[in-house]
């Protein structure tokens, strides 16, 4: 339980990347109002991947960020990228929001089969 509330709160900061008291106190409240699911439960070898590549997507975030401001990227395009195999849907969930959290990818659909659809911006056109 103080793990769900946990992660509904960092993303939650991570969204509205505010501090202040008042959007803690509505962080709280929505992380608090926010329905369970009685999903599968991931184990310590599932999260702790999830976690270093949380470490890594935001300065990921910020140098994608730096780099759209620099250099044009003219390309874009639709890649599928594979799912790990038997993932819980807060895996799925994760995966889906730090793909979408860098600025140069978007998911744009999710396919039970195990696969994401990503929207892609690239400087380059791919070979």
């Amino acid at each position: 339980m103080i793990g769900h509330f946990v992660l509904r709160l960092l993303i939650w900061f991570l969204l509205t990347a505010n501090f202040t008291v008042a959007n803690t106190i509505i962080g709280i409240c929505i992380a608090v109002l926010l329905p369970r699911t009685n999903a599968t439960r991931e184990t310590l070898k599932d999260w702790f991947p999830m976690l270093w590549k949380i470490i890594l997507v935001v300065p990921q975030a910020y140098i994608e960020a730096f780099e759209l401001l620099v250099r044009p990227h003219k390309y874009e395009e639709v890649v599928m990228e594979r799912v790990l195999s038997k993932r819980s849907p807060r895996m799925i969930f994760l995966d889906v929001f730090l793909i979408t959290f860098t600025p140069k990818t978007i998911v744009l659909k999710y396919h039970e089969e195990g696969w994401y659809e990503v929207h892609q911006i690239r400087r380059r056109r791919s070979p």
